[in-house]
């Protein structure tokens, strides 16, 4: 994808971030045409790599067009491929991107060990690397712009214990599909609804397996699972992608809507899900709250600046402080599912596509068109 569309308004989450993007200095690099921030950079090029189109919708349509759009309003040429889960794939097109000229690579690694190649390849190049929403553990990029994924695993465990399904209860069985163990946000995610969940007086983990962010995987592990502890009362599963599967197991067994299950990513599924009581949430992560800030943080990085970031995170592998720009999400339910659709990260088209869920949007407070 070679093309930029104009920005959108930013959340209040985006603007917080932002203003940690203005403390900066000017640095002597090469890729500043002058001391002076308000000149055009020499080089307006960026390359953005994503990872795949199977493990979540937003990085079909969400990322693409929102980095789309902050690129033009940042006047930057960038440039979107995406591996298509393939990570020889994803270093051929760094390796071209980096022949073409960009002076910033945004990488969404589709493991760590592959990431940490590009942004070894970037370096030799002079090219400056951002890690985008997920951390290269043992990597060497400048930045990281994600969300806080901790608390987005906080979030998902204290709102799985608020679910209809399992209030009041006294004891609940539960288990754990965790998203890929070769992405550090599932890591980090995992940590959160665990240090959640753990101390929940009354909860039992029954057992706990990777889904690897993949739907057909999820099936075949939940399937398993609910077999085993066919009284189970509460699923955490790390999206709505995988979450979509644990419905379809439940709905096979006529357990659908009486078996609390997550969900993340607030996709138009998920938010189905949700109207239809068969999932009790989602976790809503504006793509603005990364790819504004990681544009902008481009930008400035072209122009000879070195933005401050407000925050570190220490990448688990070398102990290195990795400066970063972590947003923080909002919990979904049926209270509040009309609200990704509202600031225009779902259309009403894609969430309401049928009679019965132009039904559904109606009462949740969805406009169909």
């Amino acid at each position: 994808m070679r093309t930029s569309t104009r920005a959108v308004a930013l959340t209040g989450t985006t603007l917080a971030l932002m203003a940690g993007l203005v403390a900066c200095g000017n640095s002597n690099n090469s890729s500043s045409s002058s001391g002076s921030s308000s000149a055009p950079p020499a080089n307006t090029k960026v390359g953005i790599l994503l990872p795949d189109t199977a493990s979540s919708p937003r990085w079909v349509s969400a990322d693409p067009n929102e980095l789309r759009k902050q690129c033009t309003d940042n006047k930057l040429t960038c440039y979107i491929d995406n591996a298509n889960g393939g990570a020889t794939t994803m270093q051929s097109q760094a390796q071209a991107l980096i022949n073409q000229g960009v002076g910033v690579l945004l990488v969404t690694n589709l493991d760590s060990g592959s990431g940490k190649a590009i942004e070894s390849l970037a370096k030799q190049h002079n090219v400056v690397t951002i890690d985008y929403d997920r951390l290269t553990t043992g990597g060497s990029a400048a930045y990281y712009v994600s969300y806080d994924n901790v608390k987005v695993g906080e979030d998902q465990g204290k709102a799985l214990t608020s679910c209809p399904q399992v209030t009041g209860k006294s004891a609940v069985g539960y288990v754990d599909i965790d998203g890929a163990p070769t992405d550090n946000n599932a890591t980090l995610f995992a940590q959160g609804y665990n240090s959640v969940l753990s101390k929940q007086t009354g909860w039992t983990k029954l057992a706990e397996q990777t889904g690897n962010w993949d739907p057909a995987t999820a099936q075949t592990v939940f399937t398993t699972m609910l077999g085993q502890h066919p009284s189970l009362g509460a699923v955490m599963v790390a999206n709505d992608t995988m979450a979509q599967s644990v419905i379809n197991v439940l709905k096979s067994q006529s357990l659908s809507g009486k078996v609390a299950v997550s969900g993340q990513d607030a996709t138009a599924g998920g938010l189905d899900n949700v109207m239809e009581g068969t999932q009790c949430f989602t976790i809503y992560k504006p793509v603005a709250g990364e790819a504004d800030v990681a544009i902008k943080l481009a930008g400035q990085i072209l122009s000879g600046q070195k933005p401050t970031a407000p925050a570190t995170i220490k990448d688990p592998t070398t102990g290195r402080e990795v400066p970063s720009y972590l947003a923080s999400p909002t919990v979904i339910t049926k209270a509040n599912v009309a609200q990704p659709v509202k600031d225009g990260y779902e259309t009403a088209a894609s969430v309401c596509p049928t009679p019965a869920l132009q039904k559904l949007c109606t009462e949740n407070g969805i406009h169909t068109p």
